[in-house]
């Protein structure tokens, strides 16, 4: 079976549209809500266990698609920057919609009549190798398929390489995981088993579990749920015996080094029905782009220099973004090594009619900078910056073990 080729040419527009059609969302926004009544009957149709579904194969959500920067000189001007690079926040926006085609590939119900609804839940790595720049005039071609496949969830693997001196180069390899939901996006709804088909996708589907495995390991060893480590708890402790004062009158900067506090970039976002995904929510990857800048931004702020992104790790999306929402964006440099930044990007939703604020995203980005920086110091002994400051600590150590 070859690969389904799609132009992302029209990318947010051809596809999204089909999107749209395969679960019987609006294409109007005024129409919505009568849409979502009407979507409430189409519950009767899903499956009540995975073992009333057929099993798929990796080949059956195999996709391939093209952004033609160097053909269609035309389509350049989305993805340029001022640097004459590509926004890579552009990119994160496509492979978050490829996700979600990819995985409606791997979904049907038993009847064959509805498709499920995905909802993004990012929570892996995505990879970039530092030799390989991504060029503004240059095609690139994106491919992927499922490779994992739980209950409810599912996980597909994107490989992207460019097109230079007659061959393709790799550029990155991303992993999505993603939740299926019922027709209201009240629950979870089953999908379709995976069977791997020879030696090769057996090992491709044994990988993802390890991967699978080192998730839920990772996520455990939260901060928020175990103490720090002995490691971490020294790490701790240096940092408050460099940073005091032997008088006791307070807190002293080191050398070369900046508060946390002082390398903060913040932004908002308006949320307009235009930046709506197939279930009239804000887009995910709009709002992965738009923490992606804000932190490069921050990161060129601290550093003086131009950034390179390494990795975006662990983008879990907790809450879906309304339309109409003011969504707070908080950027912080919360740990810095060498040439490399951490930078966390927290959003939050601000309901303008009731003022409450709820947490959205937490978006974790490395950044590779042309010169070293200073270390970024908590103030306070203790506290949220020393959580987030560890947490930082952690994923650089993380980056490590996968590459």
């Amino acid at each position: 079976m070859s690969p389904i080729k799609i132009l992302v040419f029209f990318f947010f527009f051809t596809v999204r549209n089909r999107l749209r059609e395969i679960v019987g969302a609006s294409t109007n926004w005024q129409d919505h809500q009568q849409v979502l009544v009407e979507r409430a009957s189409l519950s009767q149709y899903l499956a009540q266990s995975q073992d009333q579904l057929p099993a798929k194969r990796m080949k059956d959500s195999m996709i391939e698609a093209h952004l033609p920067l160097g053909s269609q000189p035309a389509l350049r001007e989305k993805y340029l920057n001022s640097h004459n690079s590509v926004r890579f926040g552009r990119i994160l926006e496509d492979l978050d919609c490829l996700g979600g085609n990819i995985d409606l590939n791997n979904i049907d119900n038993i009847s064959n009549i509805v498709r499920l609804d995905g909802t993004s839940n990012i929570i892996d790595i995505i990879m970039i190798s530092l030799q390989n720049i991504i060029y503004p005039d240059c095609d690139i071609k994106c491919t992927g398929h499922v490779t994992w496949v739980g209950k409810t969830s599912i996980e597909a693997t994107m490989h992207m390489s460019q097109y230079q001196d007659g061959a393709y180069t790799d550029v990155l390899d991303a992993t999505f995981v993603m939740v299926a939901r019922d027709p209201e996006n009240k629950r979870a709804a089953f999908v379709n088993p995976l069977k791997p088909e020879g030696l090769e996708e057996e090992a491709i589907f044994h990988q993802s579990e390890v991967n699978k495995t080192k998730r839920v390991e990772l996520s455990t060893a939260s901060l928020l749920k175990v103490a720090p480590t002995a490691e971490e708890r020294t790490l701790i402790h240096n940092l408050f015996l460099n940073t005091l004062d032997t008088r006791f009158r307070g807190r002293i900067l080191p050398p070369n080094s900046v508060w946390m506090e002082d390398a903060k970039l913040k932004g908002l976002e308006i949320c307009h029905p235009e930046e709506r995904n197939i279930f009239n929510r804000i887009f995910g990857g709009f709002l992965m782009r738009k923490a992606y800048e804000l932190g490069r931004a921050n990161a060129c702020a601290f550093a003086g220099c131009r950034p390179t992104v390494v990795a975006v790790d662990d983008i879990l999306f907790r809450k879906p973004v309304e339309i109409g929402s003011l969504l707070l964006l908080s950027s912080q440099v919360c740990y810095t090594e060498g040439m490399y930044v951490q930078v966390r990007v927290h959003s939050e939703v601000l309901d303008p009619l009731t003022r409450q604020h709820n947490t959205t995203n937490v978006f974790h980005f490395t950044f590779h900078l042309e010169k070293d920086v200073p270390a970024v110091v908590p103030q306070s002994y203790g506290g949220e910056k020393y959580f987030i400051f560890i947490n930082a600590y952690i994923i650089i150590n993380k980056l490590i073990i996968y590459s």
